[in-house]
């Protein structure tokens, strides 16, 4: 429902709900088939509700960046998505040739199958042909990205679950701490297959039955998986001072912790 920062800042202001159904064909199956009426159920759904990203393509200019076209295309929404989210923030921060050179990227994703995954799969038990970059879903999206950005330093993805976003500002902080980097992009994406997501946390008993994400509120009563990517560009607060870029926050202390 967000394509920009500050569209989602806006949505937060209004207090708009951007969690939506399932658009139509999302799931490759009539979602009547899957979904339990609320009552949980062996391959069954309680609910269809997500967050889904729309519109991005209009937005995403693959011509800007020095790679195979057809590759891009062809690759899982979530490598554009990454790539998009990481240049942006590289673009606010307009780091220097010499600093690209001590600049890494660790990324947060939930490691899941994606419906990319999926298709190759099928593709190959019926013989067809697809994009088989798209079987290596975890780890190629920040490979990838940091060779087309022009990042030097460490590439690494990790999976912990919920908690992958805050392991990866970890790892990042971690870095620029110990001077093993000046600059280093800090990034989260989700693209697993929504189906796989809905039933599987429906066995868990995790999936919100009434289609609502209520953390820390006395009627949560699970989770909603959503779509999405995010990056922020971090650097030591002396250095960024000192070079006159815009501050948005500074992290003052982290800790980590995953119960995924």
């Amino acid at each position: 429902g967000a394509l920009t920062p500050a569209a989602l800042w806006q949505a937060v202001i209004e207090g708009r709900d951007l969690v939506t159904s399932a658009p139509d064909g999302y799931w490759g199956i009539d979602h009547s088939l899957i979904l339990s009426n609320g009552k949980p159920g062996r391959e069954k759904a309680v609910t269809d509700r997500g967050g889904y990203v729309s519109g991005f393509e209009s937005q995403f200019d693959a011509a800007r960046f020095d790679a195979d076209q057809d590759l891009l295309a062809g690759l899982d929404p979530m490598f554009r998505w990454l790539l998009h989210s990481a240049s942006e923030a590289l673009r606010e921060a307009s780091p220097s040739r010499a600093e690209r050179s001590r600049a890494g990227l660790v990324l947060g994703n939930l490691s899941y199958p994606t419906r990319s995954l999926d298709d190759l799969a099928a593709a190959v038990w019926s013989g067809g042909g697809r994009r088989f970059e798209n079987r290596f879903c975890s780890g190629y999206p920040a490979h990838l990205t940091a060779d087309l950005l022009g990042l030097a330093g460490e590439a690494l993805t990790l999976d912990a679950a919920c908690a992958s976003s805050l392991y990866a500002l970890r790892i990042a902080c971690d870095r620029l701490n110990a001077g093993e980097a000046d600059m280093m992009l800090a990034a989260a994406t989700n693209h697993a297959d929504d189906l796989f997501l809905h039933v599987g946390f429906t066995a868990l008993q995790a999936l919100s039955p009434r289609g609502q994400s209520r953390p820390f509120n006395r009627g949560a009563d699970g989770l909603l998986p959503a779509h999405g990517a995010a990056c922020v560009a971090l650097q030591r607060l002396e250095d960024a001072v000192a070079e006159g870029r815009t501050i948005h926050g500074v992290i003052r202390g982290i800790g980590l912790s995953n119960d995924g």
